[in-house]
């Protein structure tokens, strides 16, 4: 069953693992918060490195302790599916929302950042896939500009059209070297996704999830960040 519409949260999801979900996700949060805005960030499920944990919390200042921001951590790097039989624990989806919705009543936008694409099983029964429809919220897909992304992409989208209609929009995130590809596939995936909006970010360097990178970058992803979350 869908949930009410909420207005309060943007869930940050991905066609694959390492296309910049955490990078989106604290510039986001960065950006919201330098406009006066009460803005927080979670991430529900985290396996292996907290890293992305850590970033999160270095931008909004630890204002809730690590246990609300990433209540369910695995130390191995795997689906949460995987993570949990490992340790023989059981976590409901209902359990998951909950968890989300303590930390929405305590902000005025509540970023979460997913893992891994849509489709990665969290627990039983249940993925990143039904988490974002039970929380019915709106949706940024994040993807890598290259060859292969509009498969993708329009998989990615397709999918969650079914129980999101328009409230999504994709953010193309850029290669250190673009390849052929890149020229086209913004303006290629505005034009199949219509009215679902096309949006993409430059290269912004090798070191760019960190504070002071994201900071740096502000004038470079001031403008796509504002769409984004307008």
């Amino acid at each position: 069953m869908i949930s009410p519409r909420s207005e309060k949260i943007i869930f940050v999801t991905g066609t694959d693992t390492g296309v910049g979900k955490t990078l989106l996700t604290a510039s986001l949060l960065y950006h919201l918060r330098e406009n006066g805005l009460d803005a927080l960030a979670m991430k529900p499920f985290c396996s292996g490195a907290r890293s992305d944990v850590d970033l999160i919390q270095a931008i909004q200042m630890s204002r809730l302790p690590d246990q609300e921001i990433n209540p369910f951590y695995f130390a191995d790097p795997v689906a949460p599916l995987v993570g949990m039989r490992t340790v023989r624990q059981r976590i409901r989806l209902a359990d998951v929302v909950q968890r989300i919705r303590r930390v929405e009543q305590k902000c005025e936008l509540l970023i979460i950042e997913g893992c891994g694409g849509v489709m990665v099983p969290l627990g039983e029964g249940y993925g990143v896939y039904d988490l974002i429809t039970s929380l019915n919220c709106r949706t940024i897909v994040v993807a890598a500009n290259r060859l292969g992304t509009l498969n993708h992409t329009l998989l990615t989208v397709r999918l969650l059209q079914n129980a999101l209609g328009c409230r999504i929009k994709v953010l193309l995130m850029g290669h250190k070297t673009p390849d052929f590809s890149a020229r086209a596939n913004q303006e290629i995936l505005a034009e199949l996704l219509a009215p679902v909006a096309a949006f993409s970010l430059p290269y912004l360097g090798s070191k760019a999830s960190g504070p002071r990178a994201i900071k740096n970058n502000r004038k470079k992803t001031k403008k796509v960040l504002a769409e984004l979350s307008g």
